[in-house]
């Protein structure tokens, strides 16, 4: 399963110990480039498992964001451990528990990703159900929800194709990639339909959709996902299914996705930053009120900053209360 790792028929010549890789000089290039994304991006993610944790007052969205968050932080610590086993190519026990590993935070972070979309679309659809009869825990039910679910899908991939089966052999091992591939196209699928459905309500139809920076930030992290996390999932659903040469699998297929895999983890704390910051005049910004601006769902009346937003409201409680002290100098 682990395409680092010849197990699709091919041999290779092992000198001192090693096994020679094929493309190195590629192999070295992208694997330095990824190791570099991926601290970038464990620092930006870091940045916002912090705020989001500590220093920020939680609601729906930002719930669903932590837990992306947390879920970028993880993906891009396994590549940060698997470079060094891609390039020395040592067949260590270590490696019979990366892969596993590298697909849990990987399916967390498109559950994540389609739940929040798949959220957003309902509150567009059904303002009056979201609202009013929406369940006031369901964000941390769903983010517990699907931990547990891609938690228990690697341990069974780990158990029935690295552990206790050689792999391709084994029935439960091809029932367990069935089962894994039925689930990325299920969430693909929600992930793109809930996105259009947004994208169409915000800029057709009689009754447009206010932008505001949360579904700018939403379709921007969707857009980021499908141009460079997919195809990491493709190519993870091919090796799994097709028997091909293993050698040219690794250097035009393999080392492009782990690399775009990265740039995607990394990417998203710079667009929450990036959305937050947009149009504001103040050379240095609180990182707070940036995440808080990137995640508001209410337009904005005056760029200057005339009226805070319902979500700014919310995650400020002091705010409500100079207003309260405000009213008391008139009365």
């Amino acid at each position: 399963m682990d395409p680092t790792i010849p197990a699709l028929g091919t041999s290779q010549t092992p000198i001192n110990g090693r096994e020679e890789t094929p493309c190195y000089k590629q192999t070295l290039s992208l694997t330095v480039l990824t190791c570099i994304i991926s601290l970038v991006g464990l620092t930006g993610n870091a940045v916002v498992l912090w705020l989001l944790g500590f220093r920020m007052r939680r609601n729906a969205v930002s719930t669903y964001i932590l837990n992306l968050a947390a879920a970028d932080f993880l993906f891009l610590s396994g590549h940060i451990v698997r470079s060094p086993l891609r390039l020395i190519s040592i067949r260590h026990p270590i490696s019979k528990i990366v892969n596993p590993v590298m697909t849990f935070p990987y399916f967390i972070g498109l559950s994540k990703l389609s739940a929040i979309s798949t959220e957003r679309c309902l509150c567009v659809l059904w303002p009056v159900w979201y609202r009013c009869r929406r369940p006031r825990h369901l964000s941390v039910v769903v983010c517990v929800l699907l931990w547990v679910l891609s938690l228990l899908r690697s341990i069974l991939e780990w158990m029935f194709c690295d552990f206790l089966f050689s792999g391709a052999d084994s029935v439960w091992c091809e029932t367990s990639d069935f089962i894994t591939i039925a689930w990325l196209i299920f969430l693909c699928v929600v992930l793109c339909g809930s996105s259009l459905v947004l994208l169409v309500r915000i800029l057709c139809g009689s009754r447009k959709m206010p932008l505001t920076r949360l579904y700018v930030t939403i379709l921007l992290t969707v857009l980021v996902f499908l141009l460079c996390g997919l195809p990491f999932g493709i190519q993870w659903a091919l090796f799994s299914r097709i028997h091909l040469d293993w050698k040219v699998l690794f250097c035009h297929v393999h080392l492009i996705s782990v690399f775009l895999s990265s740039l995607n983890s990394s990417a998203n704390p710079i667009i929450y930053f990036f959305v937050g910051s947009f149009r504001q005049r103040q050379n240095r910004q609180n990182l707070k009120l940036v995440l808080q601006r990137a995640l508001q769902d209410t337009p904005e009346v005056d760029e200057g900053g005339g009226r805070l937003p319902e979500e700014t409201l919310e995650l400020s409680p002091s705010a409500s209360e100079m207003f309260q002290q405000f009213l008391k100098v008139f009365e």
